[in-house]
């Protein structure tokens, strides 16, 4: 099923777009992931820690949107 679900969300996307995948694992953290796509967020693994990198120009673009409010 989460194959099926990870292909059609690769082809709903038509190779642009991001798409992420998560789900519960036996492993130490838990879960496992995947995706595909360019995106501000980015999953790392440093030493086995999956950790999610958030760009600079995510953060500038959020905090732009945020006092556009104001």
């Amino acid at each position: 099923m989460r194959d099926e679900l990870w292909e059609r969300s690769l082809k709903a996307t038509k190779g642009k777009g991001t798409v992420f995948q998560v789900w519960s694992d036996k492993n130490p953290q838990g879960f496992s992931y995947r995706q595909f796509g360019v995106s501000d967020r980015q999953f790392m693994d440093i030493e086995g820690l999956a950790l999610i990198r958030v760009s600079r120009r995510g953060r500038e673009s959020a905090e732009s949107a945020d006092t556009k409010g104001e």
